[in-house]
Parts: C-alpha cells; sequence; structure tokens
C-alpha cells in the first residue's frame, strides 16, 4: 500500500455507526448527467452508516475497491464509469464501493485522502492497495490483476466468483456507443491537454448551445486547466495585496482545488464588495463560473449566491 495511505485507516472507528443503521439497502446518490448509475450487485453506493457491512465484512471474501469521488470532480467521471464496467465484468471476484466524500466526509478522513479520486483495496477488513487520479483503463485492469494474484489464496469468494458467474449479470445488455465527440475530449482531458480538451467541448456546444454535459465538462476543464497553472504561493500573496485583482482571483482557484470551497467564495465576494467597474466585473464573472463546477442545489453554492445577490444589490 502507497505510504501516503498505509497505517492512517482505522476502518473499526465506523463500526459503532454501522451497528446502530438501518439494515435497507442504501439509496443512490445523483449521478452526473450523462452517466449510468450503478446498475449490478456488484457495484455498491457506501455511506458512513452502511461501510462495516458493505466494505469492512465483505472484504473477509473478495477484495472491495473503494472509489473515493465526488459530484463536482472532473477526473473522477471519467474514472467511476471505468470502475464500474470492469466490476460488473468481474461478476463478484471484487466488489466495487463508491463513496461519496462531499456527503461521508468521515470516510475520506479515515483514509487520510488528500486528493480524488482516490481507490484504496480492502482485503480481510484492512487496506492493501490504492492509488490516486484517473488512470487509463489498461493500466487500472493491470492494476486489479495484480490484486486479485496477490489475494487469490487468501479470499475465498474469488476462485468462487470466477469459477462461475451469476446469469443475470452475465447477460446485461451492451451499453449504447459513446458519443465520439466526447470520447475525444475525455481523452484529451485524460492526457492533460486541457486546450485540445476545451476546444473539443466548446465545438460540441457551438453544435448544440443547450448541451448540459458538455457545459459542465467544459466548465470542469476551464477550472483544471487554471488551477494546475496557478502557483500555490498566490493565495500569500493575496492575502497581503488584497488590491492585486488577479492575485484574488488565482488564489480562488487554488482553494478551490484544495476543496476549501467557502475560502474561494468568501475572497471573490470580499473583492466584488470592494470595487467597481471591470474589476468587480472580473471577480462576479470568476465566482458565477466556481459555481458553475457544483450541482445547482449545493448549499454551499446557495449560500455564497445569495451573498454575491447582497453584496451586488
Amino acid at each position: 500500500m502507497s505510504a501516503a495511505l498505509s497505517g492512517a485507516v482505522d476502518l473499526s472507528a465506523l463500526k459503532a455507526r454501522a451497528d446502530a443503521a438501518s439494515k435497507a439497502p442504501p439509496s443512490a446518490p445523483q449521478q452526473p448527467a450523462g452517466e449510468p448509475g450503478p446498475s449490478s450487485a456488484f457495484v455498491l453506493d457506501v455511506t458512513e452508516d452502511t461501510f462495516q457491512a458493505e466494505v469492512v465484512e465483505r472484504s473477509l471474501q473478495v477484495p472491495v475497491v473503494v472509489d473515493l469521488w465526488a459530484e463536482w470532480c472532473g477526473p473522477c467521471k471519467q474514472l467511476s464509469p471505468v470502475l464500474e464496467r470492469l466490476a460488473r465484468a468481474a461478476n463478484g471476484a471484487w466488489i466495487l464501493a463508491k463513496v461519496d466524500v462531499d456527503a461521508n466526509p468521515r470516510i475520506a478522513q479515515l483514509f487520510g485522502v488528500q486528493s480524488i479520486p482516490t481507490v484504496v483495496a480492502i482485503a480481510g477488513g484492512q487496506p492493501v492497495e490504492a492509488f490516486a487520479g484517473a488512470q487509463p483503463e489498461p493500466q487500472i485492469k493491470q492494476w486489479l490483476a495484480s490484486l486479485l494474484d496477490a489475494l487469490r489464496d487468501r479470499l475465498p469468494g474469488i476462485r468462487a466468483a470466477e469459477e462461475g458467474a451469476p446469469a443475470d449479470d452475465a447477460a446485461e445488455p451492451e451499453p449504447e456507443p459513446e458519443d465520439p465527440r466526447f470520447v475525444a475530449a475525455e481523452e484529451a482531458f485524460e492526457q492533460g491537454d486541457y486546450a485540445t480538451a476545451e476546444a473539443a467541448y466548446q465545438k460540441i456546444l457551438d453544435a448544440e448551445p443547450a448541451n448540459e454535459q458538455a457545459k459542465a465538462a467544459l466548465a470542469q476543464v476551464r477550472f483544471l486547466a487554471r488551477a494546475e497553472a496557478a502557483d500555490p504561493s498566490v493565495v500569500v500573496r493575496a492575502d497581503t495585496s488584497p488590491e492585486d485583482v488577479d492575485a484574488q482571483l488565482q488564489a480562488a482557484d487554488v482553494e478551490l482545488a484544495s476543496q476549501r470551497v467557502e475560502q474561494a467564495f468568501n475572497r471573490l465576494l470580499a473583492v466584488i464588495r470592494r470595487t467597481a467597474g471591470p474589476d468587480r466585473d472580473r471577480a462576479r464573472t470568476h465566482l458565477v463560473e466556481l459555481f458553475g463546477l457544483f450541482p445547482p442545489e449545493d448549499p454551499t453554492v446557495a449560500q455564497a449566491r445569495r451573498a454575491l445577490a447582497s453584496a451586488l444589490y
């Protein structure tokens, strides 16, 4: 297991909460537009209440691969569908447990997660392997194969699943073909070619201005390109030079990329309150763009929108 996660997890910390939880299956979280939700017994949505039963106890029979993701995370939207498809194809040799870190922050804290997506394999009740970031599918398959090879003699459920697949999962229909325009844009995104990805998504919007999936993806790409190019030290420069609007905008990106969402919003709201003219318009436009990275019903966004209206009017 990676040094970043090794020794950082006490899975039993969730047991008390799990013992008091209802035994009813958890409801599925809202899925990103255009992406299928879990559709088999081998892909589970896990919460803090169900973690003990669905992850720790299941891992005594087969590996449980925990996908730590969030709705606003662009790379998560690239990785999660790949893991879901591979989990269904594995027919129970391993289980995928999806954890929304915004709704279940204690689980992310237990794993010491610094960024998402992060994927952690649990076997025998303990974390054994992990990786971070959206990896190419061949690399994920290799990682899974190595995991199963290492655990096949220790976990009895692996061989049992490999020797016979349940008929209902074997008969699952093939998914509909993906839109090649989005495939090209996503490939560029995964390779870190943000300029090409941005152009591809913009081309989709030029043809289909109401395409919400393309709008959301374009906002993600533009933000990640800015955030990766920003110097983390800009936060200090912005704090010491409140009149430097460029520094304030860059610092907000850095804070948001570090999951300090309220700090990023409050920074831009402060700029809007103390400036006028073009500087105020730049800060307002930047803040609205950051709102677009979140679901409309997100409570932090809703609160910031009210504060923005108050600052403007």
